[in-house]
C-alpha cells in the first residue's frame, strides 16, 4: 500500500504537475513530473472513464498504486508524480503496465533533469 505520506491529495497539485512537470508516455500510461519542496515523494493517478467501467477502472489504479508503493522510496525527494492511464491499460497485463510505468517514469526524470 502507497503511505499517506506519498498521495498526492489536492487537484492543486494534480494540476501543478500536470501542467508544468516533464512528461513522457507509453502505451498504457502518460507520467509527469515535477520538482517540489516537499520532504517526501508524493504520488497520483488518473484513470477516466475512458479506460472502462469502474470495475475496470479501479483494477487499474490498483495496479498503478502497487507499482508506484514498491519505487517510491527510490524517487529523488520533493518530486510529484501524476500517472495518466491511458484505455489500452485495461487491457494490459502486470508485466506490460510495469514496463510502461517504469520506461515512462525514467523518460519523465531525463527530462525534468
Amino acid at each position: 500500500m502507497l503511505p499517506t505520506r506519498h498521495r498526492m491529495r489536492t487537484s492543486a497539485q494534480f494540476s501543478d504537475t500536470v501542467r508544468s512537470g516533464a512528461r513522457s508516455g507509453r502505451r498504457n500510461v502518460v507520467v509527469s513530473v515535477r520538482s517540489t519542496t516537499e520532504q517526501a515523494s508524493r504520488v497520483g493517478f488518473i484513470v477516466s472513464k475512458a479506460v472502462g467501467n469502474a470495475v475496470v477502472r479501479n483494477k487499474v489504479k490498483r495496479r498503478l498504486r502497487e507499482l508506484a508503493a514498491v519505487t517510491v522510496r527510490e524517487h529523488p525527494a520533493g518530486l510529484d508524480v501524476v500517472v495518466r492511464a491511458l484505455p489500452a491499460a485495461a487491457a494490459a497485463g502486470w508485466d506490460e503496465l510495469g514496463r510502461d510505468y517504469h520506461d515512462a517514469l525514467h523518460a519523465a526524470l531525463r527530462k525534468a533533469r
